[in-house]
């Protein structure tokens, strides 16, 4: 049976205009109900990046979190929220971009992520530490945001689940593939294997384009993607957006490892990307290197632990 991705034109956040939209897009697979279960624990993960941008569309839009995990509440699901952003908490910077008005009226519990070592199919990456929270949750909804990326070109559902690597276990990565694009491609696409969504919505409505994935500048794109097969997905994004798929070093890494099929073997049940494709999406003005240096790494990790452990309680309690 071939992957099915939906595609729908969504012009806004507006609550009620987003539920309707949502519905829309899920309606082919049989909505909601058909990946949630009454009782599931459902991970909701959206990209919480940075909380020092906010207003740049770097991270998901909270409207949309919020209107999905209403809606598994209504399957009869339990969603939590969960990332491990590069810098500080999820929870600091869920705040930063305007969440907490959904997890006080949802009472939806933001857990930040643990490591555990989990097999791999492919065992060259077996070494390597993914975030028991997804991997034993019931149900994962991957709620990843279009973007531009100074190192992966773009970043869609696959490397939004990059932030299923606990803490700065991600730089640890970086330095592991070195220079070899190749290699840290198959990594991000045997984490995505692991982690094996369930379902994945793009937020595509406003995107960030340039040099992101944070330094870029919003971009109104009008789009929402959804499907249980997030290599599809994404696959199918890089054609909206007119980008070669070889370009790409993670859709590039699904199609060397046999995850996704050509463009015509995926169904579209509502637009197909010729419809919705751009000409003149803005891609990094310069593309950066992937590997992190020890003297990088060991920064990285300060700076982190110094934004997680002092900076954001020192603005919760008033005084940052």
């Amino acid at each position: 049976m071939p992957s099915s991705v939906s595609l729908i034109r969504a012009t806004s956040y507006q609550h009620e205009a987003l539920r309707e939209s949502l519905e829309t897009l899920l309606e082919p697979f049989g909505g909601m109900t058909a990946f949630v279960k009454p009782g599931n624990k459902v991970l909701l993960k959206p990209n919480l990046l940075t909380g020092s941008r906010p207003g740049k569309e770097c991270t998901t839009r909270a409207e949309l979190v919020y209107a999905v995990a209403e809606m598994v509440m209504e399957a009869g699901g339990l969603p939590f929220l969960g990332d491990s952003p590069a810098f500080g908490s999820a929870k600091g910077v869920a705040i930063a971009n305007g969440y907490q008005p959904i997890l006080e009226q949802l009472q939806l519990p933001i857990v930040e992520f643990h490591g555990k070592r989990y097999e791999t199919i492919n065992q060259g990456f077996n070494h390597l530490l993914l975030c028991k929270e997804a991997m034993e949750a019931d149900v994962v909804i991957n709620l990843p945001k279009v973007k531009s990326h100074c190192q992966l070109v773009l970043t869609l559902g696959v490397k939004n689940l990059f932030g299923c690597v606990p803490g700065k276990m991600k730089a640890w990565w970086h330095m592991e593939a070195g220079k070899d694009i190749n290699r840290f491609g198959d990594m991000l696409v045997e984490t995505a294997k692991a982690i094996s969504p369930d379902l994945t919505i793009l937020d595509g409505i406003i995107g960030h384009e340039g040099n992101g994935p944070s330094n870029g500048e919003p971009r109104q794109l009008n789009i929402l993607a959804a499907s249980a097969d997030v290599f599809a997905l994404d696959r199918a994004m890089v054609e909206v957006l007119n980008v070669a798929p070889e370009q790409v070093p993670t859709v590039a890494a699904s199609m060397r490892l046999g995850m996704v099929s050509e463009l015509e073997n995926i169904a579209f049940p509502n637009l197909h990307p010729d419809i919705l494709q751009i000409d003149n999406w803005c891609l990094p003005t310069k593309l950066m290197p992937i590997d992190f240096g020890m003297p990088r790494v060991i920064k990285s990790t300060f700076k982190h632990l110094y934004i997680r452990f002092i900076k954001e309680p020192m603005k919760a309690y008033g005084k940052g």
